[in-house]
């Protein structure tokens, strides 16, 4: 009874998504298309996940149409890299960063594009929230329950929270 959806602006990725799905006996139904528009009537989900993409996003567009097409109850688990809160732990992090990028820039002798996409990965995270930051954005639009959990000094975090229930 278990009904899976995913939404992607790539189609390529759906079409991975869906193999590895059926390679594990499961359907997922895919949609092309904009997180920040979900294309689903109010209070539909019980669940819903967004893992690795909200640095690129619109958060608290992308946030509030979660909440929107979340059920009474229903909750939201949130998986990203994230800015450490630690002004030291956040030196040392992107200063790692620019190495590991610039690295694997020489080895694969990466061009321009590259390059540019290895300034806009960093620039994505210094321009990110902290576990404490996205956690009061969640409240913020309304969220309940909301924790956060973070991993390798903050730099990895989990957030989930609920949508109140029926009145």
């Amino acid at each position: 009874t278990l009904e899976v959806h995913a939404i992607d602006r790539s189609a390529d990725m759906q079409v991975v998504g869906r193999r590895q799905a059926r390679a594990r006996g499961l359907q997922i139904s895919s949609t092309i298309g904009d997180v920040h528009d979900l294309p689903f009537p109010d209070g539909y989900f019980d669940i819903v996940t967004l893992q690795w993409a909200s640095r690129h996003l619109r958060v608290k567009r992308v946030f509030a149409e979660i909440h929107r097409v979340l059920k009474p109850g229903g909750s939201f688990y949130h998986c990203d890299m994230l800015r450490p809160a630690s002004p030291v732990v956040e030196k040392l992090y992107y200063g790692y960063l620019r190495f590991c990028l610039a690295f694997t820039g020489l080895v694969f002798r990466s061009g321009e594009p590259a390059l540019n996409c290895k300034r806009y990965f960093i620039d994505t995270l210094q321009m990110f929230y902290s576990a404490e930051e996205l956690s009061a954005v969640l409240r913020e639009l309304g969220y309940r329950d909301v924790g956060s959990k973070t991993v390798l000094l903050g730099m990895i975090g989990f957030h989930r929270g609920s949508k109140a229930g029926a009145a």
